[in-house]
Parts: structure tokens; sequence; C-alpha cells
């Protein structure tokens, strides 16, 4: 899930491409490498319709049980449970692995968290729909609550069959950062966040385009230390602060 982190040194065991060279800088650290205002506009969103959804099952459990502890107890328990579902797909976190030597930079990242969603859907399928089951039984009305068990079993079957998924889950997109062609560094406002402007060529349009910027995240605090490395081989380039798009 979004809050399930792995915490060993992955540094020495990713896959360098130029690993016969030595090693100036490296550093691994959690991130969310999106813009994280339009995840947290959809999780109000989605907030608002698990609420709805809360309170249908506190009303369905307050036809079963005749206590009101028992029917909040539902009512609660399936918020919170889709709540951590919708905030596994909303807020996800990222393991981002730097390594810089003179003459190349390498990003190897992945998100793990993505492992756990399908087990978390899977099982929480299989745990609700007796429960739902016998709901139905004593109350026939109640089917509608067999959807909730019947959306996660089929994104959890979703997920292993969709390439996509399989793809993301497995782990790495590795990227070579060609540092020594940055002809302009980018300081995100209020993130530890470098922005390194690397002019890129295209092949199908068969040009260079002289806008590519690839946003290295930094550890809290370290960003100043990340950019004198850069400063210090590249003196002629030009450092803005401002915003670019993640």
């Amino acid at each position: 899930m979004w809050f399930i982190q792995p915490k060993q040194d992955y540094i020495a065991q990713v896959p360098w491409k130029h690993a016969d060279e030595s090693t100036v800088m490296s550093w691994q650290i959690k991130a969310r490498n999106y813009d994280t205002f339009g995840a947290n506009i959809l999780l109000a969103i989605l907030t608002i319709v698990n609420l709805g959804g809360a309170y249908f099952s506190f009303d369905a459990a307050s036809l079963v049980f005749e206590t009101f502890f028992f029917s909040l107890s539902v009512g609660g328990g399936m918020f919170l449970l889709f709540m951590l579902v919708v905030m596994s797909m909303t807020h996800q976190t990222a393991i981002l692995v730097y390594r810089f030597t003179e003459k190349h930079g390498e990003e190897c990242s992945w998100k793990p968290q993505m492992d756990a969603v399908k087990p978390f859907l899977k099982w929480s399928a299989i745990i609700l729909m007796p429960i739902v089951f016998v709901l139905i039984l004593m109350d026939p009305s109640l089917i509608m609550t067999s959807l909730g068990p019947l959306a996660m079993g089929f994104a959890a079957w979703t997920m292993g069959s969709s390439k996509g998924y399989q793809e993301i889950a497995r782990g790495s997109r590795h990227d070579e950062l060609d540092w020594r062609k940055t002809d302009k560094i980018y300081l995100y406002p209020g993130r530890d966040i470098i922005g390194l402007n690397i002019p890129w060529y295209h092949p199908e349009l068969d040009e260079v385009i002289p806008e590519g910027i690839k946003e290295v995240y930094c550890k809290e605090n370290e960003r100043d230390e990340v950019l004198r490395f850069f400063k210090s081989r590249l003196p002629e380039v030009e450092i803005v602060e401002e915003k670019f798009h993640l």
C-alpha cells in the first residue's frame, strides 16, 4: 500500500550501466514524483464518494444489527478500508535511486506499493463476500452491498492480467541522465527538487528538442549539496528558481 515502504539500501543492488566508473554521488529517496495538487483534488472527490458508501453501509447494517455500535463499526470499517484503497491509487510513492559519475548519471525508480495493492484487494474481497452473502440472505434488499467486494475482486483480477500493471509492479524504470549537456538548472520552489534542462534528439522529427527538463529528487535539506556538484562541473550554466512540470 501507499504506507508500505521497504527500508533496505538498494544502491548496491541496482545493475548500473556504468558501474565501471567511480561513483561521485549516490542516494535513494522515497518521493511522490508527480504533481500532488491533482492527486489531492482526486482524493477529496473520492473521499466524498466514500462517505456516501460508508453511510449506505451503516444504513444497511442498522437493518441487521440492533445496536448502534455494530452498525457504526460496519460503516466506519468500510470507510477506512476503501480510504486505504483510494490512497494507494492517488498518493503512491516511488523509490528513486540515483548514481552520478564524472561522465554519466543514472536513475532507477519503481513503486513498491503496487505489489501490495493486488493481494490487499483480493483478500478483502474474499473476506467480505461471505459476510455480504449472509446479509443478503437476511435481507434481499441489501444486494447492492455485493458491488463493493465484486468491484475489489475485479480490480485485483484486472491488475493481475494487465500488461501495464505487471510492468510497473515488476519494478524498474532505468533512465540515463546525460547531465554534462545541461544548459539550464531549475530549483523547484518549496521542494527539494532540481530540474536539469537537457536538450534531446527526437528521432521521428529528426531534430534536437531544446527543452527537456529532467527532475532530480533530493533528500530533505540536501538539495544544496547536489546543486554544488552540478555548479562545480557546469559553472557557466544558468540557475533559476522556477516551477516546472513534474
